[in-house]
């Protein structure tokens, strides 16, 4: 179910997108046609022992790597998973 947190302009998200890429950044802006992240990373690997949610939950971990991107757009339809992240993410 999708929250307002979870799509407000401003909230930390990650999106797992086509292909493998998994992707964590600041919504910028929402529509039918296009999410854009700012301030964006693919997370390369997740370092974690519990999966996504744990990243999600509790942010980066010590054997997590980010590539930053800058700005990612997508299609919404292309999008097969958003999770909001908690404050760690701050």
């Amino acid at each position: 179910m999708t929250t307002e947190t979870d799509t407000a302009t401003g909230a930390r998200v990650i999106l797992v997108l086509p292909r493998g890429w998994v992707v964590v950044g600041t919504l910028a802006y929402e529509d039918d046609r296009v999410v854009r992240l700012t301030d964006t990373s693919v997370i390369r690997r997740w370092g974690t022992t519990a999966g996504l949610g744990q990243l999600a939950l509790h942010g980066p971990q010590p054997e997590t790597v980010l590539d930053p991107c800058g700005t990612v757009q997508a299609h919404p339809q292309a999008i097969v998973l958003r999770m909001a992240c908690e404050d760690a993410w701050s």
